[in-house]
């Protein structure tokens, strides 16, 4: 179960920063077939959940750890078989739920949106695994006080710190607000996930995407920080900052695919 105890981990230290209240935000995470029989030994579907507007088929045999639809957090260390669900994708429109929602839940209402993410990021990366999703307080603010342009967002955040650019030298999406929890959000979500690991709702949260859960987590720290210090300072008179030749100058030195037309 050592698996699942990363996972809700990672829930609750995104609870207590306060980015995930009341059942705000959701989490999914593939894994493989073994670390699977770590959690159980079950084959046979409990439930199915269908989903009939997404094509699953670059899914298909796989496993994956969604936390469910209504769920709490800050309840995950606790109580996980209630709260989250370990699911098998076994054909192009279906999950089959081996192990959680022992009460009788489902997935989360996002789930339509993890679903096209993972798909997406396996085509540009085959070793992604997990998608996050939250409520950064700072970046949520950015969403309220600035056009909401991509962009803008990602030259901001990158020059609010050093380590932006080499933590998400693809910079950031932003979406305007869209109604969430249905296939619209997860369509125009996954279309730029193809390009970027992170995506901002304005009004709402962010979905990041990576390898582990670590570089996962880290990723949407790096860029509420980022957002931190831009709303700490966005109002008073700025003497230095970094420049585009300094940012320049840590692309070259890390050697960063970073996204071009911002800062050149």
């Amino acid at each position: 179960m050592n698996i699942i105890n990363e996972v809700t981990k990672i829930l609750d230290l995104l609870y207590k920063h306060g980015w995930d209240e009341r059942n705000g935000g959701n989490f999914s995470y593939l894994i493989s077939s073994d670390e699977a029989q770590l959690i159980t030994s079950n084959t046979k579907a409990i439930k199915d959940f269908v989903y009939n507007d997404i094509d699953l088929s670059l899914l298909v045999g796989k496993y994956i750890i969604i936390t469910g639809t209504g769920t709490y957090f800050k309840n995950m260390k606790d109580f996980p078989e209630e709260n989250l669900g370990l699911l098998k994708i076994v054909d192009n429109h279906t999950l089959s739920l081996l192990w959680g929602y022992s009460k009788g839940g489902m997935p989360t209402s996002e789930a339509p949106t993890h679903l096209q993410c993972h798909i997406e990021r396996l085509k540009k990366d085959p070793l992604h695994r997990v998608v996050m999703h939250t409520h950064p307080t700072n970046v949520i603010c950015m969403t309220h006080i600035l056009p909401l342009d991509s962009n803008k967002f990602t030259e901001i955040l990158w020059k609010m710190q050093t380590e932006s650019i080499v933590v998400f030298p693809e910079g950031v999406a932003v979406l305007p607000w869209i109604l969430c929890g249905g296939t619209k959000i997860g369509i125009e979500t996954s279309k730029l996930m193809s390009e970027y690991r992170s995506v901002i709702w304005a009004q709402h949260g962010i979905f990041c995407t990576g390898k582990t859960i670590d570089e996962t987590y880290g990723l949407v720290e790096t860029i509420e920080k980022a957002a931190e210090i831009y709303l700490k300072i966005c109002d008073k008179k700025i003497t230095q900052s970094i420049s585009n030749e300094n940012l320049l100058e840590i692309a070259n030195a890390f050697k960063l695919d970073y996204k071009k037309g911002i800062i050149d």
